[in-house]
């Protein structure tokens, strides 16, 4: 093997790149032992490449790990997680200590089975769920090519590399990703696939045969394979792909688990502890005579320079980005800054007035395209797109350009039928900065997108996900494409905003609420439908921001609360008005977003909910209706499937009607008088 030397500190004792990759295979190993869980093959696989990665290429600095120029390294593979922490301790990533490797796994460590985002210093992702990472990188990548087409390479100027293992590439997530890079070109994006061909059954060879680098040729890439123990092989491979003028594939043939003389090669090696006796024979097969979790001193001098080796690239690029005019300079940082600008804040209000004024009657997805007609301009940074439904999402401001391989200074871009990948590179687009990214499809396609959506809840970023058609109220397309449960589903997902506006000005009001939710993503559930407006006036309140409000207060006391989201709440309105006839006092409530209403004082609740009987309505599954309901309450929605016909038909076959609601809320006053009289 051609092993070359780090040796550039006068009098330091020459360090090979063995000694330096050992040190990660070992940290890996001790780490799994002493946690007695995880997963030491692909770090002891891996440690060359990575090796001569961090050392030769990577642009970084531990001092600054936020430094926007950075290039961006993402862990595809999370499962190896032990190879990244490794990678951040040795070059000097502060709080990636010896005691949070050796509290692998643990509670309250930063080193947790899989990479976190947020939580360590250094990731740039979570990962963990194959295929991930990869998708996300693309949305790095395309993030970078978009902030290089509006500010130049002296501001922005980098590449982002992902290690990926058979299973990312297994799942079909990657098909998605790689295709959408591969027709964008994005050409600063590297992966490097430990093609060590074992999984968790076994040899890949039991449930794949895919020739990876004629399909990543196929969607567009340059493709190589190369010994991935060869140090000299995986630097030229590298050196090469950077020139490149479209992604890069680099196949790197490696042996799982490396070094341990009776795993390595094995699904053995794969996700479970060596054991005391494989790893004292590990220690002697690869020369490396140390304690657990020692590092000689020449080794950890050798990675610390290694890791300081992008200090003067960063102070550089600050001293290049003071150059440039003030007006370019600010307009970079504001670029990265999550803050919204004081222009957005009056074409919020423009539109809220205007929808305040007019009153339309149109579909909260027709609502929606006005109002990112209107925030457009006053958001530079908003980064739109849909998959393949672009027409029917109504997404595309009327000042929005497309993105494409030649076209990097648009601001629209066309994710094709892949809304996992659509999910999954916004997720990157964000986490890259620069940009508020939003996409659209259909609500009953979360289903496409939900691994993506869940990551962004556990990460706490901002993505927006516009979803029409979000009901039976789409009518004739059928039960495959109207969404029943997908309005529960959704809202399982922990810090996840699901919106549900019910007119135009609550659509300008989650829309509102969504871009000043700087640490989750939100989900916008849009009408096919046209929907009467049921807010007399637009005023400085942002009602959707309280999560439910109280729309009609009945004189006298309330004889029942009838509660809507989305299109329900014209049902209910009416319905308010028939019980009226019959001298039954309904107050109406608005609920669109379920999950900002539960953070809203107990007393606030209380009073919107009031103490006479609810009935609540939407079509779709109950869900967590019931906890707004009480043991008193009434669903009015679906407990099954949808079907073919017109809307109204659906609506009135299904039983969600203003008289069906009416009945159910007489209903409901009875048997609450029964019970009082008891």
């Amino acid at each position: 093997m051609n092993a070359p030397v780090f040796a550039s500190i006068a009098g330091r004792p020459e360090v090979s790149h063995a000694e330096m990759a050992n040190a990660i295979r070992f940290l890996a190993i001790d780490a799994v032992e002493k946690a007695k869980s995880g997963h030491p093959g692909m770090p002891m696989g891996m440690a060359d490449v990575a090796t001569v990665l961090f050392t030769r290429f990577l642009k970084f600095d531990p001092a600054d790990p936020a430094w926007p120029d950075r290039d961006r390294f993402v862990l595809s593979a999370g499962h190896g997680s032990m190879l990244l922490y490794a990678l951040l301790h040795l070059t000097g990533y502060e709080g990636v200590t010896l005691d949070e490797l050796k509290a692998f796994r643990q509670w309250g460590s930063k080193t947790p089975g899989h990479p976190e985002y947020g939580y360590t210093a250094g990731v740039e992702t979570t990962t963990g769920p194959l295929g991930q990472g990869i998708a996300t990188a693309v949305g790095m990548a395309l993030a970078e090519r978009l902030m290089h087409a509006r500010f130049g390479g002296d501001f922005v100027d980098h590449f982002t590399y992902v290690i990926a293992g058979d299973g990312c590439l297994m799942e079909g997530l990657s098909h998605e990703a790689i295709s959408l890079a591969g027709h964008l070109r994005l050409n600063r994006l590297i992966v490097l696939f430990d093609d060590n061909e074992i999984s968790i059954d076994g040899a890949t060879s039991l449930s794949c045969s895919d020739d990876q680098l004629l399909r990543f040729r196929a969607s567009g890439w340059s493709a190589s394979r190369i010994d991935g123990h060869d140090p000299a092989a995986v630097a030229a491979a590298i050196e090469q792909a950077r020139h490149s003028d479209r992604p890069s594939l680099i196949a790197c043939r490696t042996v799982i688990g490396f070094g341990a003389p009776n795993r390595q090669g094995t699904e053995k090696a794969h996700g479970a502890p060596l054991g005391a006796d494989e790893i004292e024979k590990a220690r002697d097969a690869l020369s490396w005579p140390h304690a657990p979790f020692e590092v000689p001193h020449a080794v950890r001098d050798a990675w610390r320079e290694a890791g300081s080796r992008g200090h003067e690239a960063r102070r550089a690029w600050i001293e290049r980005t003071r150059r440039p005019q003030s007006g370019e300079r600010s307009a970079f940082h504001d670029a990265l800054n999550r803050n919204l600008p004081c222009g957005y804040t009056d074409a919020m209000a423009r539109i809220r007035s205007r929808f305040g004024s007019d009153q339309p009657n149109i579909a909260t997805r027709q609502a929606s395209q006005l109002v990112i007609d209107t925030i457009a301009e006053a958001l530079p940074n908003l980064l739109g797109g849909s998959a393949d439904l672009t027409h029917s999402n109504l997404t595309k401001a009327k000042t929005h350009r497309s993105v494409g391989s030649s076209a990097f200074a648009g601001n629209y871009v066309h994710y094709g039928v892949r809304e996992h990948a659509m999910a999954a590179a916004m997720n990157g687009i964000a986490l890259h900065g620069g940009f508020i990214p939003y996409g659209g499809t259909f609500l009953t396609f979360a289903d496409y997108s939900r691994p993506a959506i869940r990551l962004a809840a556990l990460m706490g970023v901002r993505v927006i996900h516009v979803m029409t058609h979000d009901s039976i109220g789409l009518g004739e397309d059928g039960p495959t494409h109207q969404p029943v449960e997908h309005l529960a589903a959704l809202r399982a997902i922990p810090n996840l905003l699901v919106f549900r506006p019910g007119d135009a000005i609550e659509t300008a009001e989650a829309w509102d609420c969504a871009l000043r939710a700087k640490a989750g993503p939100s989900v916008l559930c849009l009408s096919r439908q046209g929907l009467p407006a049921f807010r007399n006036a637009a005023d400085d309140t942002n009602r959707v921001a309280l999560g439910a409000y109280v729309v009609v207060e009945p004189e006298g006391g309330r004889d029942v609360t009838l509660i809507a989201t989305g299109s329900e709440v014209a049902i209910v309105m009416q319905a308010a008005k028939l019980l009226a006839a019959d001298n039954v006092r309904a107050a109406v409530v608005s609920a669109p977003c379920f999950e900002l209403f539960r953070r809203q004082s107990r007393d606030y609740r209380a009073d919107v909910l009031g103490r006479a009987p609810r009935i609540g309505v939407e079509a779709a599954v109950e869900g967590e209706w019931a906890r707004w309901l009480g043991d008193s309450g009434e669903f009015v929605g679906m407990t099954g499937f949808g079907a073919s016909a017109p809307a109204e038909v659906l609506y009135r076959k299904f039983g969600i009607t203003a008289e069906a609601v009416a009945t159910r809320a007489l209903q409901a006053i009875a048997r609450s008088r029964m019970v009082a009289a008891v």
